[in-house]
């Protein structure tokens, strides 16, 4: 074959200079046509859309041909001309192929037919050359761009904080374990725990479960840093929205109190869907025609809103008045409780038609580092809350109080010789600081359509799944 430089097909489907020559290579899609024309969609991952190769079958050998089914790899030299058919402006006229890797169209799991979410996570290897997952991961890449512009164009700092700790910041011992000992042959002391004297790091230790208070200790140095890594909850959550391994951002700022803490996170998110639209456009219109019509209409809906401010214990007014006017409720709505996402999805799809940030959680639902308020019973918690989803993003003002602090941990069975480290940054120049983290598999689900967090993560963790 002629060696001509290769082009994508998302640049050759913009290429109007009709008569050159180029070079295309990727996965077959779909082959169709007669005895003496064949053409051939092909994709290459650059793009949603295919490029069409029309060949003349009088000029190739049959034996080839043949090999050309769907999820075939080929290269393809041939003359760039304007399309004759429908929906696309060029189309290339073949004229060398070379067959890189066959596909046998008996045991090719993705033929040309409607397959279930179920069934391609179960070839989760191959489901990226999809329409639908091309287009997702595509949109994941975008929105992973988008985060690291946000923050940078804000004079924050990207922090790399530890995956392995001692720490359970959340408190909710819900940490997998990370450890070289013989767990056929684990010593124990006179009590009959474990002794981690031996293993590596000389005590217990566990993949994180968040950046954010090595996060607080960068934030109380260079100002305003964000995390943006993986996480991970060892919760037996068998559901569309839970995931044993994430990624999570997390900005953490000094100075910033809750107003401030709540309007970057307005900002941030907003941010990132402008930036969806703008780079994205051709595969969130895909998933809108395929998947979820109202796509489109929900992401300019959230652009266009402010986002309403509302205390819990006026939310918690709102979803009893929704009860007593005969809303039926799966879950118990009272002071007190930790809202359910269907009281969540009622406050903004229902009640407000507009997104949420609830403030002003009591005390006992939230987390022992959250500033708390003069009332002695909530905290400065803040909770974004999204149609579709419930809760994307968690966050608060942080108590900077060294003496509450050290009281609401000592409350909440957070030792104290755990997080020394993290009690001296309130001893050494204290400050207010706020920060907030976001599940970046619930902004993907909200800015795709897709229904499933399994669906937006190239290869899900989740209890009793791990492969691939």
């Amino acid at each position: 074959m002629e060696t001509i430089e290769r082009t994508r097909i998302v640049d050759v489907l913009k290429n109007d200079a009709y008569g050159t020559k180029v070079n295309v290579k990727g996965w077959v899609r779909t082959r169709r046509g007669s005895k003496q024309v064949s053409f051939i969609a092909l994709n290459d991952g650059s793009t949603i859309h295919n490029v069409q190769i029309v060949v003349d079958t009088t000029r190739f050998d049959e034996e080839l041909l043949k090999l050309i089914t769907t999820g075939a790899c080929i290269n393809v030299n041939g003359l760039l001309v304007k399309s004759q058919g429908q929906g696309q402006n060029v189309e290339i006229q073949a004229e060398e192929i070379q067959v890189y890797g066959t596909a046998d169209p008996a045991t090719y799991p993705l033929q040309k037919k409607g397959h279930s979410m179920e069934f391609l996570r179960e070839v989760a290897h191959l489901r990226p050359r999809t329409n639908t997952f091309g287009a997702v991961f595509r949109i994941r890449h975008h929105m992973s761009i988008a985060i690291h512009m946000f923050f940078h164009e804000r004079g924050f700092y990207y922090f790399h904080t530890p995956i392995i700790t001692a720490s359970d910041c959340e408190g909710a011992g819900q940490m997998f374990q990370v450890t070289t000992l013989n767990l056929y042959d684990l010593k124990k002391d006179e009590s009959g725990s474990i002794r981690y004297d031996e293993d590596f790091f000389g005590k217990q230790t566990g993949l994180t479960v968040s950046g954010q208070l090595e996060g607080e200790l960068a934030a109380m140095a260079l100002g305003a840093i964000y995390t943006f890594g993986p996480t991970f909850r060892a919760e037996n959550s068998n559901t569309p929205r839970h995931l044993a391994e994430f990624w999570m951002i997390e900005p953490e700022v000094a100075f910033n109190e809750i107003k401030e803490n709540m309007q970057l996170a307005e900002d941030f998110i907003k941010y990132c869907i402008r930036w969806a639209l703008e780079h994205c456009k051709d595969d969130i219109q895909f998933l809108n025609d395929h998947f979820d019509k109202g796509l489109l209409e929900r992401l300019d809906f959230v652009l266009k809103q402010d986002f309403i401010r509302l205390p819990y214990t006026e939310g918690i007014r709102i979803l009893e008045e929704a009860v007593a006017n005969g809303h039926k409720f799966e879950f118990p709505i009272f002071w007190g409780a930790d809202l359910a996402s269907e009281h969540e999805r009622y406050l903004v799809e229902e009640h407000f038609k507009c997104p949420v940030i609830l403030t002003d959680y009591p005390k006992e639902i939230k987390a022992f580092y959250m500033k708390q308020n003069e009332d002695g019973k909530t905290v400065r918690a803040m909770d974004v809350l999204f149609p579709k989803i419930g809760e994307i993003i968690g966050g608060s003002q942080r108590e900077e109080d060294y003496e509450k602090l050290s009281r609401r941990a000592a409350e909440m069975g957070v030792p104290e010789k755990d997080i020394w480290w993290y009690m001296d940054t309130r001893k050494f120049g204290t400050a207010p600081h706020s920060g907030f983290g976001l599940g970046f598999e619930r902004l993907l689900l909200f800015v795709t359509g897709m229904t499933n967090i399994r669906d937006v993560i190239p290869f899900p963790r989740t209890p009793k799944s791990v492969e691939f």
